[in-house]
């Protein structure tokens, strides 16, 4: 494994093998150039045979962990790349990497997705259980496929999975939800009689083999039979199970955007038919965003303290989620989206404490190419990192470290953008009617693991940049 030195006194980074880099000096990127970083460094890296990626799942599974990364489908220019494994042209689905060694990394297994470019195919969510009811000894991946189905698939064997049943007859799949400790499962699809093409769909998968249907959900004004304006559609959820007995939903991604906290017995136990009053009745909360800003992800973060707050008689410990917005178009082309933290300590009533964003001018990232803007944060809530520091991809800018133990002053105490490739994807726009296209990092999803390691994957076909703190973020993060 490399060695590493960081001097971010200085605003200077040495990656050992990686080179080094002027922390914020660059203003574009190019083939062979070094990452941009501050306060993290690459630990290791797998290019994930040049798929676009999306959802990625970080599993301790015996004495390995095991990253199965959710893919986009091809592009015009790939629809199907080769798999080295195989040596067969396979549609982007489900990468299953061993990352015991962050260092040397292992890819073990490609799953193909389903046919069709960019979110119209593959395979983009990878959410994975143990423990459950039917055979605790057995692992499992609950994945979409495209647009059509969601599959579970016995992962026991990471490097030889096997399906284990498919669940079809939907128009429409993104970010799902899986409870290991009950099976329940809240998987986001286009039920074919609903007025939106993404709504929930409440399974209990606790035997995999035969699924459970338990109920619809969505917002009033997409069931079947309404009328008027639809509202935008459910983009994903975190619950916190039983004990917490709250489910948080985004709605929208980049605009109309709807974040709901649910009493999660009462959509459980509640009545099931998708009518107005019995969609009404497992909310406990419910925040419209502005018009121009989605709600991408929806990160509960519990009862904290505010410091600034210690010495008044009620309302030093608040309730916060932590709401991240997609950017959609490239260079700019709409409002800016970005980070909202959300004080929830009255459920009724949320209401929007403070933002956080990163400053354009620090990268002249509107002209870099792609999009400039928050896409997802990690939704681990291991100790290692929870209530301490979250990790937002803000696509061409990279991975954000934000400092998140005063919700009401976030900031950030790191980054890293990594290096394009030459299998990194252009981005264009239309200029008087023509492409203008250019090449840039397109950081999309990011997760963590136990140990404290981060794991970032490009939407542009960039590859696994897996990573660790230096400086004031490790300090903050209690990491030695």
């Amino acid at each position: 494994m490399p060695r590493f030195f960081s001097f971010t006194g200085v605003g200077v980074v040495f990656l050992g093998l990686f080179g080094f880099v002027v922390a914020g000096a660059a203003q574009g990127q190019k083939v062979g150039a070094p990452p941009e970083a501050s306060n993290m460094r690459l630990a290791g890296y797998d290019n994930l045979q040049h798929r676009s990626a999306y959802q990625s799942t970080i599993f301790h599974q015996g004495n390995r962990w095991i990253a199965y990364i959710g893919h986009h489908g091809g592009t015009h220019d790939v629809p199907k790349p080769v798999n080295p494994l195989t040596g067969q042209a396979e549609y982007s689905g489900t990468s299953i990497v061993d990352v015991t060694d962050p260092a040397h990394p292992k890819y073990l297994h490609h799953i193909p997705g389903e046919e069709g470019l960019d979110e119209q195919g593959g395979a983009q969510m990878a959410r994975v259980c143990s423990g459950l009811k039917s055979d605790p000894s057995k692992v499992y991946l609950l994945r979409t496929f495209g647009n059509s189905a969601h599959e579970i698939w016995n992962v026991t064997d990471p490097a030889n999975p096997a399906l284990v049943t498919r669940i079809s007859g939907i128009k429409g799949t993104h970010k799902n939800f899986w409870e290991c400790d009950t099976g329940i499962a809240y998987i986001v699809s286009g039920a074919p009689d609903w007025r939106t093409n993404r709504m929930t769909q409440v399974y209990d998968l606790s035997d995999p083999a035969h699924p459970v249907k338990i109920r619809d959900f969505g917002l009033v004004g997409q069931q079947p039979g309404a009328t008027g304006p639809v509202p935008a559609p459910v983009h994903g959820m975190i619950s916190m199970g039983p004990q917490g007995n709250r489910i948080y939903f985004g709605y929208g991604t980049n605009k109309g955007g709807v974040v709901q906290i649910i009493d999660r017995r009462k959509l459980l136990q509640g009545p099931k038919e998708p009518t107005p009053d019995n969609l009404r009745y497992p909310v406990v909360g419910q925040f419209e965003m502005s018009p121009l800003n989605g709600a991408h992800t929806t990160f509960p973060l519990g009862t904290m303290p505010i410091q600034e707050f210690a010495k008044d008689h009620e309302g030093s410990m608040r309730n916060m989620i932590m709401v991240v917005d997609e950017q959609i178009k490239n260079e700019c082309d709409e409002p800016r989206q970005m980070v909202w933290f959300v004080d929830a300590t009255v459920e009724q009533k949320p209401m929007v404490v403070s933002h956080f964003t990163v400053p354009e001018a620090s990268g002249n990232f509107c002209q870099r190419g792609g999009r400039f803007g928050s896409h997802s944060s990690n939704e681990s809530m291991a100790p290692v990192f929870y209530r301490k520091l979250a990790f937002v991809t803000w696509f061409n800018a990279g991975l954000r470290a934000i400092d998140i133990r005063d919700p009401y002053r976030p900031r950030e105490v790191g980054y890293f953008i990594p290096s394009i490739t030459e299998a990194t994807e252009k981005r264009c726009v239309k200029v008087d009617g023509q492409d203008r296209c250019k090449v840039a990092i397109q950081s999309n999803n990011a997760e963590t693991d136990e140990r404290g390691y981060i794991y970032v994957v490009d939407r542009a076909n960039t590859g696994l940049h897996i990573l660790e703190l230096t400086g004031e973020a490790r300090q903050i993060a209690g990491l030695p």
